[in-house]
């Protein structure tokens, strides 16, 4: 019997939720929200570590007021700064400090064992045939 759309898309909210939690309990060692590691982690493949602050909420998928509260958590903690743009000064852009790249870095190695446990957790427990799927497929390099 072959799994329908709904199911398959069952079990892969089901898996990014038990994922996400694992990385965000993890990441909390390292004082770092997942938003904010991922943030770390754009930046830190970013030309010049910089972005647009419209750039980075579309690759993480927040909305301008979301991108701009954690954008306000970053700098606060010293992780990242802002700069405007030099062609448009309405542009605001965030980039990464070097201690943001430190962060990032402490934090990598931690989120990378956190995410594979996680999915061979799933594998063996019911979304086996989802993690595969995930697993098999070609993905962007990310961080």
């Amino acid at each position: 019997m072959t799994k329908t759309d709904d199911e398959m898309w069952v079990g892969v909210v089901r898996l990014h939720a038990r994922v996400e939690h694992a990385l965000a309990t993890a990441l909390q060692r390292h004082g770092l929200g997942l938003s904010e590691y991922r943030a770390l982690c754009h930046l830190s493949t970013a030309d010049g570590g910089e972005l647009r602050m419209q750039e980075l909420a579309d690759l993480l998928g927040l909305n301008q007021s979301s991108v701009t509260r954690l954008v306000g958590r970053l700098e606060a903690a010293g992780l990242t700064r802002r700069d405007l743009c030099v062609d448009d000064r309405r542009g605001v852009y965030t980039v990464i400090t070097d201690e943001g790249r430190a962060r990032k870095e402490a934090a990598t190695a931690l989120y990378e064992e956190t995410l594979t446990a996680a999915l061979d957790r799933a594998a063996t427990d019911g979304l086996s045939p989802v993690v595969t799927a995930l697993r098999a497929s070609p993905t962007p390099a990310h961080s």
